[in-house]
């Protein structure tokens, strides 16, 4: 019964004449977007609902927008504890990534106890010239 349907209407849009079936496709393709951009921003919101944790029917933020209720953390100085031998003002603190003369220092054969700032220098901070970590 359904097939039916559907070859009737296949012999009334072939029996249509090219005018007016470019009206109906303008129609149809004006429509479509109509509801692709709806569908689309429901599916906007209710991403940057997800990505948010949200629940309970908050209302979202636009999806763009930063959320910039919580400040960022203060990090505390550190002393650097490791200094290149060949050019001393370079020194790392031995936190994050390792410099590029650390990891050819290590590569040349040093350890990187070798490396490291003697325990004077180190606790009054001098020998770095008010340089912290820096990388080359």
């Amino acid at each position: 019964m359904n097939s039916d349907k559907s070859e009737m209407r296949k012999l009334a849009l072939d029996a249509t004449d090219f005018d007016e079936l470019w009206l109906l496709h303008e129609e149809l393709t004006k429509i479509l977007a109509e509801k692709i951009s709806a569908e689309k921003q429901k599916l906007e919101k209710r991403l940057a609902q997800l990505s948010r944790g949200e629940q309970f029917g908050e209302v979202p933020s636009p999806p763009n927008e930063q959320r910039t209720d919580r400040p960022r953390r203060k990090y505390p100085k550190v002393l650097p504890k490791y200094f290149n031998p060949s050019a001393p003002l370079e020194t790392w603190s031995g936190r994050g990534k390792q410099p590029r003369w650390v990891v050819a220092a290590l590569r040349s054969g040093h350890k990187l106890e070798d490396l490291r700032i003697p325990a004077s220098k180190e606790a009054s901070g001098s020998g770095n010239n008010g340089r912290r970590g820096q990388r080359s």
